[in-house]
């Protein structure tokens, strides 16, 4: 718990950029069935979308927190790590094809609990490149028992 300790309220990252493709828009709408033209139609995006691309699904963007994360840190000595949930989500703009995002997280709490564990509550804000406001923003919530 220390070392999770001695980050609160302080900023980590950035993490490192991903593009976006088409490809991976569309390989998401085949495993979720969310086919909406938005995001697969790219002929008619092109014609009546805001920006004249497809843009990602939501919950694309938010699937790639693990991904992301893992290039700002490494949480060494767990023996089991969860996914415990989130808070707070809320997606602030359009993630158009080909652009880029990245992860800033800032660590909000440290919790011990039981079977020497620890809860941990984490501010993330995914930055879309050259945009003024982020992605995404959400808490996510990890439990890490040693």
């Amino acid at each position: 718990m220390q070392d999770f300790s001695e980050f609160v309220d302080k900023s980590l990252g950035p993490s490192d950029w991903i593009t976006i493709s088409q490809d991976m828009i569309d390989r998401f709408a085949s495993v979720t069935g969310d086919r909406q033209w938005i995001h697969t139609d790219v002929a008619r995006a092109a014609k009546e979308a805001p920006g004249g691309k497809t843009i990602a699904h939501g919950y694309l963007t938010m699937s790639l927190l693990m991904q992301l994360q893992d290039s700002i840190y490494q949480v060494e000595g767990a023996r089991q790590a969860i996914n415990y949930g989130a808070n707070r989500v809320r997606f602030l703009s359009p993630v158009p094809v080909d652009s880029r995002v990245r992860l800033l997280q800032v660590i909000k709490s440290v919790e011990r609990i039981e079977k020497n564990g620890v809860r941990i509550m984490i501010e993330n804000t995914f930055e879309l490149e050259n945009a003024p406001r982020p992605a995404l923003i959400m808490e996510s919530i990890g439990l890490f028992f040693f």
